[in-house]
């Protein structure tokens, strides 16, 4: 039955319903980058962020690393949504002890236009090839990174990746311009403490 036929008592409970929902799903994200400002103030933690928003799959055939013109690359809307992740740090003051950054072209621009340039590290690269999955080696240099970040309590770093290294690293998704504010545990893997989602 379309909303227009509902009787008046259903339409009303459907509205406070969807409202409920609404407020419900604001309290959650306020939530979120409340745990997250917490955890970053603290120290000892990685926001881990997936690139802005670059639309497509993969990168193009004759792909170089180092020529932006061949790979897939920021939006309009991803632009400024690192700008805005950018000004989310800024007004909460919160100053990355280090700023690293895939070789990927949206990645470093992800990063520049958040916080400046960054230091490019082949470590967070994105997996080539088939299958998808980060190299063993990379994946130690991360979880080393992330033992040694772990340990500076008062100060944190940020990082610029890609989906599947960070679905290798902490077994999760992300979306474009997310964060996960990670700690290394006892035994030196990647634990998601909380996620970061800032709105263009």
């Amino acid at each position: 039955m379309p909303s227009s036929q509902l009787p008046d008592p259903l339409i009303a409970r459907r509205a406070v319903l969807g409202a409920g929902l609404a407020l419900a799903s604001l309290r959650s994200w306020a939530a979120q980058d409340t745990d997250a400002e917490a955890l970053l103030r603290k120290g000892g933690v990685v926001a881990a962020f997936r690139h802005s928003l670059a639309p497509g799959t993969f990168d193009p055939p004759g792909f170089r690393l180092g020529d932006c013109s061949t790979q897939r690359n920021l939006s309009e809307e991803g632009r400024t949504q690192a700008r805005s992740i950018g000004v989310w740090f800024q007004q909460r003051q919160l100053q990355p002890g280090k700023i690293l950054s895939s070789p990927w072209c949206r990645c470093v621009d992800s990063a520049t236009l958040a916080f400046g340039a960054p230091q490019v590290w082949a470590a967070l690269g994105s997996p080539r090839g088939s299958p998808e999955t980060t190299s063993a080696g990379h994946l130690r240099e991360l979880r080393a990174a992330l033992v040694g970040a772990s340990a500076q309590t008062g100060r944190f770093e940020v990082w610029f990746t890609h989906m599947f290294v960070l679905a290798d690293l902490a077994n999760t998704n992300t979306s474009s311009g997310e964060a996960l504010i990670l700690r290394a545990d006892r035994g030196g893997k990647a634990e998601v403490l909380a996620r970061l989602s800032v709105a263009a």
